[in-house]
């Protein structure tokens, strides 16, 4: 088998990112997905670690259209954060693992976001992931793929899904496996489902919609 995977200039940032989130693991996916760019993005402009706060995220950004524990996207995440003037770390507004009244405090902010970049399309992707850093993403999930276990997830019933792409992603980077081209994706469920917690997933397709809203913040 032949391999060729060309990942993100950030992956590593992406693996520091991941060590700070276990905490938020019962707490929705696009939360982790959401901070987790915010955390890559920061260690990337600033050459530090930052844990920051995914219940701020739970508990205040529902006025930009996500709905706490019943979901949400990372790019409303992210203009939340920008319209807020930032989001505070963990030890400044800690976990509990449920939706409550929104608590943050000014003086508690330590990471702003100065824009929200959406990728609209396939190459405009490759490029953010290849060149920028990874890349938040939302896509549906049809019936097989919660069995996914190797190689590169192809579905021909996702073309019946692209328009309800609940499930959130990180790209962290793209390849090709047996003449597949593939994205590789950080998934929410835990280091024990697919490769290690990623999954391949056919990449020029759309599929499952995973193409279609993609984006990554730009801190200060």
């Amino acid at each position: 088998m032949s391999l060729r995977l060309i990942l993100s200039l950030s992956i590593l940032l992406i693996l520091v990112a991941a060590a700070t989130t276990t905490e938020e693991e019962d707490i929705v996916d696009f939360l982790k997905r959401a901070t987790g760019a915010l955390e890559a993005a920061y260690h990337q402009a600033f050459g530090e670690g930052i844990s920051l706060s995914g219940q701020q995220l739970l508990d205040c950004d529902r006025a930009f259209g996500n709905a706490g524990c019943k979901g949400g996207l990372p790019s409303q995440a992210f203009a939340y954060v920008k319209h807020n003037g930032g989001i505070a770390t963990k030890d400044n507004y800690a976990s509990v693992a449920e939706e409550r009244a929104c608590k943050f405090r000014p003086e508690d902010l330590s990471v702003n976001v100065l824009d929200s970049v959406t990728a609209g399309s396939e190459d405009e992707l490759k490029h953010a992931v290849g060149l920028v850093r990874p890349v938040t993403v939302t896509f549906a999930v049809p019936h097989d793929f919660l069995y996914y276990k190797e190689g590169v997830f192809t579905d021909s019933s996702c073309d019946l899904f692209t328009n309800r792409t609940g499930h959130a992603g990180l790209v962290v980077g793209y390849g090709v496996e047996n003449s597949i081209p593939y994205w590789l994706v950080k998934n929410s469920w835990g280091s024990d489902w697919g490769e290690n917690g990623y999954f391949k997933i056919e990449r020029g397709k759309n599929m499952c919609g995973i193409e279609s809203c993609a984006s990554y913040p730009l801190v200060a």
